[in-house]
C-alpha cells in the first residue's frame, strides 16, 4: 500500500481500478522528401481531420458541461485555422523538402517555448492548446490512433501525466469514477471541467503515474488531495464508509437549497454564484444561489474573431436576468487583458500585462466597445435585478468617468424612446490596494463594493499567483489581507453600502467565518459551493465569529491565523458534542 499527496481539485472519493492514460509516441524525424506537394496534402487531410474530431468534441461538452467549457474546444479550433502556424509549416515542407511531420513539430515547439517563456498565464495556457492540437496532428499524420478517453467502457480511476482539456470532456462519468494526474492545480482546465463533471480528482502528485500500473485498486481522496495505491480490505472499508457520508452530506445540503442563508443567532448573508455565461444559471438555481454575484461578461468576447454585437450581447445579458427571475444579477463590465485577450483587438504586447492596459483602462480608451456592452446591458435591465460594476478600478475619476458614459448611454436610450430600468446599482471591484486604502472615499459615491481577492492578494503581496516559485505568497489569510477587507466593509457600512467578495475567498470553508466576522454582506462562489457554505453558516454565531475576526487581526502570520480557525472549529465542535450529550441525559 502506497498513499500520495497531491491538490484536492475536484471533491468526492473514487474507489476502482487504475487505467493509465498514456498517449501513444508522437516523436518525430526528419526525412527529406522526393515530393512537398503531396507533404503538404498530407498536412492538410490532418488539419481536416483534426477539425473533424474538436468540433464533434466540442459539440459533445456543450451539451454536457455548457457553452463556458466548450469554449476551450473552439480556441483549439482557431489554432487549426491560425496562418501564423500553417503557413510557416508548409512553407518549411516546400522549402526544406521535409516531411510535414518534422515540419509541424519544429514550428509549433517553436510557439509553444515562446508561449511558455512569456509572463502571461493567458499565453502560457496557449501553449497547453497548442500542444494538445499538436499532438492530434502528428497521430493523424504517423497514422497513430489518438487514446480517447471516451473509449473507457468499465469502472476505472484514470491516471495521468496530465489531462489536457479534450482528455477531460470526454471522460464518460458512468465509468470514470476519478482521475489523478502527477501535474496541475485546482484552478488548470482539467481540474475545472472535473468539478463541473463532479468527478472526484488529486491533481499535482508529481509521482502517481511512476507508482500505479494498470489494474492497481486506486481511491483517489478529492476531499482531502490524498491518492491510496492498493489499500488493504480496512482502509477500503473505511472509504467506502467515507464515501457514504458524503454522499449523506450532500443530501443534507440538498435539503438547504430553498432556504435563507442565515447564522445560528439570526443573522442573514447573501450567498450568490460566479458565472461566465447564461447557460450557467441552471447551476445557480439547482444549488439555491440568491444572487449572481459576478457575471464575467468576456466569455462573450473570447474564442471567436470578432466583437459580439450589441443584440448578441442584449440577448445574453437578457437570457441571465430572466432565467434568475428578480433575484440581484451583478455583471461585471468587460475584463480583458491580464490573462485574457482577444486576439483580434490587434493591442500590442506588455511585460506585464496584468499591471498594464486592461479592464476599464482598456474600457475608457476603447470606448467605442464600451458604449455598445452598456446599451446592452441597459437595455437588458428592465428584464430583471441588474447591478453593475466596473473592474481594475484605481482612482475616483476612473469610476466617475465610468459612470459618466453609462449615464449618456442611458440618456441616449432614453430620448430613442427605449426603456431602461431606473434603479440600477452601479458598484465597483475592489482588487487593487489603493482603492481598498481610499474605500472611505468611494463609498460615498459607488452603491456597492465587491472585492475581487485573487488579484486584491497578488498586488497586495507583490507576487504573481499563477507563478509557482513566488507562489507561497498568495496567502488570503494574511492579517495585511485581512485588514484590508475589514477596512473596505467598514468603509462602506459607515455610508450604508454593501460589501460582496467574488474571490476564490468567498467559497473557502477556512474563510468564511473570518469575512462573516468581518461583516461581509454577500458570498459569491462557484454554484457547487453554495450548500456547503450555506450549511456551515447555519452552524457559526455572527457574535463569535465577530470575536474571531477581531483575533486574526491581530495574529503575525497567515499561519497561525489559519490554527486559529482550526481551533475554533474544534471548540465549536467540542461544545456542540456536549451540548447534545447533555440534551440526551
Amino acid at each position: 500500500m502506497a498513499n500520495i499527496r497531491g491538490i484536492a481539485a475536484s471533491p468526492g472519493i473514487a474507489i476502482a481500478r487504475a487505467f493509465i492514460l498514456e498517449h501513444p509516441d508522437l516523436s518525430v524525424e526528419m526525412r527529406v522528401v522526393e515530393d512537398p506537394a503531396a507533404e503538404v496534402d498530407k498536412f492538410n487531410s490532418a488539419l481536416e481531420k483534426s477539425k473533424a474530431d474538436l468540433r464533434a468534441i466540442k459539440q459533445r461538452t456543450l451539451v454536457e458541461l455548457g457553452e463556458e467549457k466548450a469554449e476551450i474546444f473552439e480556441s483549439h479550433l482557431l489554432v487549426l485555422h491560425d496562418p501564423e502556424l500553417i503557413d510557416p509549416v508548409k512553407e518549411k515542407i516546400r522549402n526544406d523538402r521535409v516531411n510535414a511531420e518534422y515540419a509541424l513539430n519544429e514550428v509549433a515547439s517553436m510557439f509553444i517555448e515562446m508561449f511558455e517563456n512569456m509572463n502571461s498565464s493567458y499565453l502560457k495556457e496557449r501553449a497547453a492548446d497548442m500542444r494538445d492540437v499538436t499532438k492530434r496532428l502528428l497521430a493523424h499524420m504517423l497514422c497513430v490512433k489518438f487514446m480517447s478517453p471516451s473509449a473507457i467502457a468499465e469502472d476505472v480511476v484514470v491516471i495521468a501525466d496530465d489531462l489536457t482539456p479534450s482528455d477531460t470532456a470526454q471522460l464518460n462519468r458512468k465509468y470514470v469514477k476519478g482521475f489523478t494526474t502527477n501535474i496541475g492545480g485546482r484552478t488548470s482546465h482539467s481540474a475545472i471541467m472535473a468539478r463541473s463533471l463532479e468527478i472526484p480528482a488529486v491533481v499535482g502528485t508529481k509521482v502517481v503515474l511512476e507508482q500505479v500500473k494498470d489494474g492497481d485498486l486506486v481511491i483517489v481522496d478529492g476531499l482531502d488531495g490524498e491518492v491510496i495505491i492498493n489499500p488493504a480490505p480496512d482502509i477500503v472499508e473505511l472509504y467506502h464508509t467515507k464515501r457514504k457520508r458524503y454522499k449523506e452530506q450532500r443530501a443534507e445540503w440538498a435539503k438547504l437549497r430553498n432556504e435563507p442563508t442565515v447564522t445560528c443567532d439570526g443573522h442573514h448573508v447573501e450567498l450568490a454564484a460566479n458565472i461566465g455565461t447564461p447557460a450557467d444559471v441552471t447551476g445557480v438555481i439547482d444549488n439555491g444561489g440568491e444572487a449572481v454575484g459576478l457575471y464575467r461578461t468576456e466569455f462573450l468576447y473570447m474564442g471567436r474573431d470578432q466583437l459580439p454585437t450589441e443584440e448578441e450581447q442584449y440577448n445574453a445579458y437578457k437570457a441571465v436576468l430572466k432565467k434568475m427571475d428578480g433575484k440581484p444579477v451583478v455583471v461585471r463590465t468587460l475584463d480583458i487583458g491580464g490573462d485574457k485577450e482577444l486576439p483580434y483587438l490587434g493591442l500590442p504586447g506588455e511585460l506585464n500585462p496584468f499591471l498594464g492596459f486592461r479592464a476599464v483602462r482598456l474600457c475608457l480608451e476603447r470606448q467605442d466597445i464600451f458604449r455598445i456592452q452598456l446599451r446592452a446591458l441597459l437595455r437588458a435591465s428592465v428584464h430583471g435585478n441588474l447591478r453593475l460594476m466596473f473592474p481594475m478600478i484605481a482612482t475616483l475619476e476612473e469610476f466617475r468617468q465610468a459612470k459618466a458614459i453609462l449615464l449618456e448611454e442611458k440618456e441616449k436610450l432614453v430620448v430613442e424612446g427605449i426603456q431602461v430600468a431606473d434603479d440600477i446599482q452601479v458598484g465597483i471591484m475592489v482588487e487593487i490596494p489603493s482603492t481598498a486604502v481610499m474605500a472611505d472615499q468611494f463609498a460615498k459615491e459607488v452603491d456597492f463594493f465587491s472585492i475581487g481577492t485573487n488579484d486584491l492578494i497578488q498586488y497586495t503581496m507583490a507576487a504573481d499567483r499563477m507563478n509557482e516559485r513566488v507562489s507561497y505568497l498568495y496567502q488570503p489569510y494574511n492579517p495585511a489581507i485581512l485588514r484590508l477587507v475589514k477596512m473596505v466593509i467598514d468603509a462602506a457600512h459607515r455610508e450604508g453600502r454593501w460589501v460582496g467578495m467574488c474571490g476564490e475567498m468567498a467559497g473557502d470553508p477556512t474563510a468564511i467565518p473570518l469575512l462573516l466576522g468581518l461583516g461581509l454582506d454577500e458570498f459569491s462562489m462557484s454554484a457547487t459551493s453554495i450548500l456547503p457554505a450555506r450549511s456551515q453558516i447555519s452552524k457559526l454565531s455572527l457574535a463569535d465569529m465577530q470575536q474571531l475576526a477581531a483575533k486574526a487581526l491581530e495574529m503575525h502570520t497567515a499561519e497561525e491565523v489559519v490554527e486559529l480557525v482550526k481551533d475554533f472549529t474544534e471548540d465549536s465542535r467540542a461544545s456542540e458534542m456536549e451540548a447534545a450529550s447533555t440534551v440526551a441525559q
